[in-house]
């Protein structure tokens, strides 16, 4: 049983929600990437999202877009994000990590490569934003040969054939996108999210978590109520952004906590 598969087990099980916060690997300087990985699971994470940096990026707003930035000037790759994962996974052996990014880096490192080296580092899963199902099929089946589940975006607009094709091929969880528009947006529809899990839900079995527009513990809280899990990524950057570097790990500390204490409540 995957780590993913574990982990969202344990939480339905004690009827709870998952928590999955989201930051850029690099920033903002590579020494913080591993302390801030515990320091998260300290604080309450179910899951982590950690975003590959990416010079061009189609689904980031501008918050994680300057995040990637910071972590290019460092010279972040992709071979050093796996790096990082190794070095949380020493003491880490529990916790699900999922690689968020696009296809560009992972292509110039060949998915075979990729996959081989996110099995060895203990990665659990992959989200590429522009690798549809439709046409990721040799690249998904690289990840599955090594134990590493695809993980696939649905959005408002997603047609009823793609919920289906992403119902056969997901694994580990789906992540719905709240909204029409880029992470960080502020325009949050509630309503149209609860109309729209118990639509997916006729196709899915997974768990379903939903970010884009998740700004803090009420909303949080909302979303907590709709859904399997919480994905919060914008806010969390934007407070590493704007935290002085000696405060960075315990303000996001604070605020994994907050918002833990949130998704509880549901």
């Amino acid at each position: 049983m995957s780590r993913l598969q574990s982990t969202f087990d344990i939480l339905k099980q004690n009827k709870r929600k998952a928590l999955i916060p989201f930051f850029t690997a690099g920033d903002p300087h590579p020494k913080f990437t591993v302390p801030l990985l515990h320091a998260m699971v300290e604080s309450g994470a179910d899951v982590i999202e950690l975003g590959i940096p990416f010079s061009d990026p189609m689904a980031d707003g501008p918050t994680i877009q300057r995040a990637s930035e910071r972590a290019l000037k460092h010279h972040v790759g992709l071979h050093h994000v796996l790096d990082m994962v190794a070095e949380f996974r020493r003491t880490n052996s529990s916790t699900p990590l999922v690689l968020m990014g696009y296809g560009n880096p992972i292509e110039a490192m060949g998915w075979e490569t990729f996959s081989k080296r996110c099995a060895e580092a203990g990665v659990d899963g992959v989200l590429t934003v522009d690798f549809p199902p439709e046409e990721g099929r040799e690249a998904f089946a690289h990840l599955e040969k090594h134990g590493i589940d695809p993980i696939f975006l649905l959005a408002p607009t997603s047609s009823d054939a793609r919920v289906e094709r992403v119902a056969k091929q997901a694994r580990g969880y789906v992540y719905y996108v709240s909204l029409k528009g880029v992470t960080g947006a502020g325009h949050l529809d509630l309503s149209a999210i609860e109309k729209k899990i118990p639509e997916l839900r006729k196709h899915i079995r997974l768990p379903i978590g939903v970010g884009f527009g998740i700004h803090d513990a009420a909303t949080a809280l909302a979303v907590a109520r709709l859904c399997d899990g919480v994905v919060v990524g914008s806010r969390i950057v934007q407070e590493i952004e704007n935290s002085p570097e000696q405060n960075i790990v315990v303000n996001v500390s604070k605020l994994v906590k907050e918002l833990r204490q949130a998704v509880d409540k549901a």
